[in-house]
């Protein structure tokens, strides 16, 4: 029997009042959305109560577009667990969609890593990506002050600016500006009262036949590039963006040794790390939030002419200078291949415990 596809799961998180309810409000109202399941944090507000039309159990229930809905009352795990485990006995309606709304004071990554590298849920969900909402109107001073909605905005895949249409203009228009310095490669809408077209939030993860323009949305190399780097706040020195490109390949022990040392040494300060590395000759992309590793994905082609290599990292109080100093073991060709050179690992790991000045 094949294995079933898994399920892709998007991560709605913001700051307090950013409008995440609202926007699940309007985006599972959408009859594309009439198969996904919602899961709720219990200590955030739910608002979703006109849209109930059953209680199956305690803390699951049905809402009147179909979605599944349930909220956190324990452990994230137990509550995947459980819900996939009853969908596979017929306990809820299937579903082929998962969203996630966090509290406005949750760190994301955990919840990524949960998805990723628990062995009971990878299996069966798989990470599409992170929705991000900032309030228009108070996001600026959540930035100031709230380490939490830093980082809420640094890991995005989507950048949603809310509360647009109460903002004075130039307000807007500098969160904006701060919103594409701390992230430029996510993508930046603005919306209003939770309207959105739903279908340019989700179908952001990648696969082996993924195509050449969905790959360059998702790693946008280009527009971190560009991104002319003149901090809004004195606070967001904290947070880079960096893009690097490699002219000749690299090696396969290279890539799997440099991920490796890297996540382990220096995960912390490595808020995210998108790739498309040439392989040997061939294409593979990469993608780490701090110490998790996604599983490499061998494309089946080139997207384009272009061979170089392409990484993009978001970080937090890591230079570029100490990213470049650890390159050089991208390139390792030990005579042993079950031992690295201990001369480059070495250096490798003098390039990752140097202090950030």
């Amino acid at each position: 029997m094949p294995t079933p596809p898994r399920t892709p799961v998007s991560i709605i998180t913001g700051f307090l009042g950013s409008g995440k309810t609202t926007l699940l409000n309007h985006v599972l109202a959408d009859p594309g959305m009439a198969g996904a399941a919602v899961i709720i944090n219990e200590f955030g507000e739910i608002g979703l109560d006109h849209l109930l039309i059953a209680t199956p159990n305690e803390n699951t229930v049905l809402l009147s577009s179909g979605c599944i809905c349930c909220t956190v009352r324990g452990d994230l795990v137990d509550t995947l667990r459980e819900l996939d485990a009853r969908r596979r006995d017929g306990g809820v309606p299937p579903f082929d969609r998962l969203l996630i709304e966090t509290t406005g004071l949750a760190d994301p990554v955990p919840i990524i890593q949960t998805i990723i590298a628990d062995e009971k849920i990878a299996p069966r969900f798989e990470m599409d990506g992170v929705i991000t909402l900032v309030d228009a109107v108070n996001g600026m001073s959540q930035l100031d002050h709230q380490r939490e909605a830093v980082k809420q905005a640094a890991v995005a895949d989507r950048l949603l600016l809310t509360k647009t249409d109460i903002a004075e203009a130039t307000q807007a228009a500098a969160l904006h500006e701060r919103l594409a310095q701390l992230n430029p490669g996510a993508p930046i809408q603005n919306v209003r009262q939770g309207q959105i077209d739903q279908s340019t939030l989700f179908g952001v993860a990648l696969n082996a036949h993924t195509r050449g323009d969905d790959l360059a949305r998702w790693l946008r190399d280009d527009a971190v590039a560009n991104a002319s780097y003149k901090p809004v706040r004195k606070h967001d020195d904290h947070i880079r963006a960096h893009c690097l490109h490699l002219d000749e390949p690299i090696t396969r022990m290279g890539m799997t040794a440099w991920l490796t040392a890297l996540a382990s040494l220096r995960g912390a300060n490595l808020l995210r790390v998108k790739a498309l590395l040439n392989v040997e000759g061939e294409p593979v992309v990469v993608h780490a939030v701090q110490t998790l590793i996604h599983e490499p994905i061998a494309l089946a082609q080139w997207p384009d002419a272009d061979r170089r290599s392409r990484l993009v990292f978001i970080t937090r109080d890591m230079a570029r200078a100490e990213i470049e100093a650890t390159l050089d073991m991208l390139r390792l060709k030990p005579a042993n291949p079950a031992r690295l050179d201990p001369h480059a690992y070495a250096n490798f790991v003098a390039a990752m415990k140097k202090v950030h000045g």
